[in-house]
């Protein structure tokens, strides 16, 4: 199998529609960073409107409920990642996607008129179902739809929406804050979900998928659009080879081949979500407000945060094809750990009132800086390309769901955890995590950039095959050791 190239170096038909194509589909990623974003503006008028000590007459205490009011989309997020694996194999990428912004529109318009905090919460995990659809189906759909040479930049685009998305969502709680808008706020949600499910109905659909379904002429007809002319025939061969040698038994998945892939994207998948960074999303302003902000000077500075999260992001989608995967992560580990480590610090000296609030949002900036060139693209794309391809959907799902269940941890546990080891502490305990995740991203995480997915999932086979054969020829004498020839 080869790597498919474009047949020059101009700027074809197909590149344009490979580019709108992808950019459309990224609003997938618009949608999730929107609604991660939006609840932490909305949240501090919020628990101004609503009795937040009980909930559906169970009391739980206000830091119990106001974790379940910012999570209750997680929830959601875990089931939609669950299921939107097999669904993305059943009934297609492209339909999902449409799904998802229907339930996404009806989850932001529910959350606009909520009566009481109980109907915030369904409206926040009817939300969180259309965003484990579209954290998983999003950069899978980009995967299948892109050329090799431009794989990465592309499949990124979606991590750039959802950093965008974060950033939009600021500046509409910044927009409504002195109005304490907040079912403005998150029924602004309702505006891409319409722009992503009117734009889709114009697109095509996998062609990967197609040929699995053996629509062949349909997923010639998107290769020609997609493709150098002169690659559709050797891509359509390569595909059907791979279609033809493997099952879509979920089992698959635990065969020995197939398990270092699924370490990866498991281990990706927590590490993403443990080292903190939606604790930043989430409770941006209710951290900056604890150093002395006001409630608008506080979103005013996330807004900083998010810029700093778009710019940084363009930057790794910039360099991701010529620098790789592992550099990325490395780096972005890497920085994370340090200006974790200074975060706790700046908690941790007493009487900085003055200066406080700004050099915790410096802090903060540079730690978003570091996981918007790493683990926030590089996950997502890695996941899109590792996994064998009768069984992509599923897979990805597998670790998008970890990947979520990982997030609801987390914003779960985060006030707690605030009350059990203080600030400083919560902040060093993730930069360990970093840490933890800087050495397994080392020791584990394969390269994938220029190569085709045929060409990835050919290697992964036969490093396995290779592997077992040295297994069977290298300890003949059943001692665990090699043979001496």
């Amino acid at each position: 199998m080869s790597t498919q190239t474009s047949g020059g170096s101009g700027f074809g038909d197909y590149d344009r529609f490979v580019y709108v194509t992808a950019a459309l589909a990224a609003l997938n990623g618009l949608l999730f960073g929107f609604d991660t974003g939006v609840i932490s503006g909305a949240f501090l008028y919020i628990e101004r409107s609503f009795q937040m000590t009980s909930l559906f007459g169970v009391e739980l205490g206000t830091a119990w409920v106001e974790g379940l009011v910012v999570s209750g989309a997680l929830v959601g997020a875990v089931v939609g990642a669950a299921v939107g694996g097999r669904l993305a194999d059943r009934i297609g990428r492209r339909r999902l996607i449409l799904v998802g912004a229907a339930v996404f529109f009806v989850g932001s318009l529910l959350m606009a008129v909520a009566p009481t905090v109980e109907v915030l919460v369904i409206g926040r995990i009817i939300d969180g179902l259309a965003i484990g659809f579209a954290s998983m189906v999003g950069p899978l759909y980009i995967s299948e739809i892109s050329p090799p040479k431009i794989r990465g930049s592309l499949v990124s685009l979606n991590q750039l929406a959802v950093t965008s998305g974060i950033l939009v969502s600021y500046f509409v709680n910044y927009a409504f804050a002195d109005s304490g808008a907040w079912r403005i706020m998150l029924g602004a949600g309702m505006i891409p979900a319409v722009v992503l499910g009117v734009g889709m109905l114009f697109m095509p659909e996998s062609p990967r998928w197609l040929i699995e379904q053996g629509r062949d002429d349909d997923a010639r007809e998107v290769l020609s659009k997609t493709r150098d002319r002169t690659t559709v025939d050797e891509e359509m061969s390569d595909i059907k080879e791979t279609v033809a040698v493997e099952s879509s038994d979920l089992r698959e998945l635990l065969e020995p081949w197939v398990r270092p892939m699924l370490i990866v994207g498991v281990g990706l998948a927590v590490f993403q979500q443990v080292t903190g960074i939606n604790t930043v999303i989430y409770y941006a302003p209710t951290i900056l407000s604890s150093t002395g902000f006001g409630d608008s000077a506080s979103i005013l500075a996330t807004v900083g945060i998010g810029v700093v999260n778009v710019v940084m992001t363009v930057v790794a989608i910039s360099v991701i094809d010529r620098v790789g995967r592992r550099p990325l992560l490395l780096v972005g580990l890497g920085g994370m750990t340090a200006t974790l480590v200074v975060l706790g610090a700046v908690f941790y000296l007493p009487g900085l009132s003055g200066v406080l609030g700004w050099v915790a949002t410096a802090s903060l900036m540079l730690y978003v800086a570091f996981f918007a060139i790493g683990l926030g693209p590089v996950f997502w794309l890695l996941i899109s390309e590792i996994y064998p391809l009768a069984v992509r959907g599923s897979a990805a799902g597998v670790a998008t769901v970890v990947n979520w269940a990982a997030n609801l941890a987390v914003a779960l546990t985060f006030l707690q955890i605030v009350e059990l080891m203080g600030q400083s502490g919560t902040f060093w305990l993730y930069a360990a995590l970093s840490l933890v995740g800087l050495a397994f991203c080392y020791f584990l995480v394969p390269e994938t950039k220029g190569r085709s997915l045929e060409e990835i999932e050919a290697d992964f086979r036969e490093s396995a095959v290779g592997s077992a054969a040295g297994d069977a020829t290298g300890d003949a004498t059943g001692d665990g050791t090699p043979d001496d020839d």
